[in-house]
């Protein structure tokens, strides 16, 4: 059809098999082996974006309502099956404008296995489902052994991830908290104090999607350490991080050091640390950095902090980049906080992320959220800046 725009793919032929055997160890039993959560949300936002060589903004107003499930059935003490959907609807400027809403919805939703569906009206209104998890675990003394698609978090860092090589994600997307998944399996071994040995895979058709690691985590003394070696979309990758006290404030790091597999690609590597503490009065304030070597330290897109294609190679748009994050409870229901990322350089980036959220009740939630980013153009000025209003209702 002209006007619409259809993508069905949570029925692709293996997606259906996995979905029917997965409901059809689920559906007969409704008892206490059984929990459903999740939650519906409101998210109204305004965007002002202002596109060269343009003097004036151009305003993007669109509304989602969203609504996750989350599935879980223990047919036994060893064995948990897990699905959880995520459901969303969209309305407004961006939807009617982007005539592939959808592709990239579904596009940063699926991995080797086709598991979403979609549809768009040009008129401003589009759905879009996805399993972002599907997967059975099984735990027996101290093996673990997880099939399907999981969230494999091997990070340890608050907001830069580079030892997240299977699902890495992009911090300014504040509205997804449970993050991508990856289809894979996972195996791990427990030994000692908070130590363990892990494998993990991810399905691909080549290597230029595929990642494959063994993960190495221990204790010593009061730091826990890691390390891990692997191959990660078409680059060997060797790295590590740790995490532990300096003094009373919290001291965490990470480190990757990506090689091609191709004579024509390009060695790079990611560090990043950050110190974090909690006063008395409940101020949490959090400091960070992080060295890109494929960041840019020149005059970067507007559009690379919402848009650029995470991964664990390339976290954050420039070279070097500093973070400060303060939150702080300003009565029992009420908490502020803010989010300061600076990139020195030429464009001299700032990225500015102001947070107001309110307890309204017994599991409901307002957020009140402000994204701004400034930049050196001809002048120094902010070509973006959005505001969201977000309310949360759990179950």
């Amino acid at each position: 059809m002209n006007n619409n725009s259809i993508r069905w793919g949570l029925f692709d032929k293996q997606a259906f098999i996995v979905v029917f055997f997965f409901a059809t160890i689920i559906a007969p039993s409704f008892s206490q082996s059984l929990t459903l959560n999740g939650y519906i949300k409101s998210l109204q936002s305004v965007v002002f974006y202002r596109v060269p060589p343009l003097t004036q903004s151009i305003m993007l107003n669109d509304q989602l309502l969203h609504n996750r499930l989350n599935l879980r059935y223990y047919p036994s003490d060893k064995w948990t099956l897990v699905a959880e959907l995520r459901n969303r609807v969209f309305f407004g400027d961006q939807v009617r404008l982007d005539p592939g809403f959808i592709e990239t919805l579904s596009r940063g939703s699926d991995d080797y296995l086709d598991l979403s569906a979609g549809y768009r009206n040009q008129k401003g209104y589009a759905l879009h489902t996805t399993l972002d998890r599907l997967y059975a675990d099984f735990a027996s003394g101290n093996w673990e052994f997880r099939l399907g698609r999981q969230r494999i978090n091997w990070g340890i860092g608050t907001t830069w991830n580079p030892n997240d090589i299977f699902n890495a994600y992009n911090f300014t997307d504040f509205d997804y908290e449970e993050r991508p998944g990856s289809d894979a399996v996972r195996i791990r071994k427990y030994f000692g104090i908070a130590s363990s040995l892990e494998l993990a895979a991810r399905a691909a058709d080549d290597w230029a999607s595929f990642s494959g690691a063994l993960l190495l985590k221990m204790h010593s003394g009061t730091y826990d350490w890691q390390l891990l070696a692997g191959v990660a979309e078409n680059h060997a990758v060797l790295g590590g991080g740790w995490a532990g006290n300096l003094g009373d404030a919290s001291f965490k790091g990470e480190l990757a050091w990506f090689l091609p597999l191709e004579d024509d690609g390009e060695n790079s590597l990611a560090i990043t640390m950050g110190l974090d503490y909690t006063f008395e009065n409940q101020l949490y304030l959090n400091g960070g950095a992080l060295f890109n070597s494929l960041g840019s330290s020149g005059d970067n897109n507007t559009a690379d902090l919402f848009s650029l294609e995470i991964s664990a190679r390339n976290l954050y748009p420039y070279k070097y980049s500093l973070l400060i994050q303060a939150m702080y409870p300003i009565t029992p229901l009420l908490n502020g906080g803010l989010i300061l990322v600076y990139s020195p350089g030429k464009a001299n980036a700032l990225f500015l992320n102001p947070v107001l959220t309110w307890s309204i009740a017994e599991n409901w939630d307002l957020d009140l959220v402000f994204q701004i980013f400034f930049r050196n153009e001809d002048i120094y000025r902010s070509p973006v800046q959005a505001g969201f209003l977000r309310t949360k209702w759990s179950f």
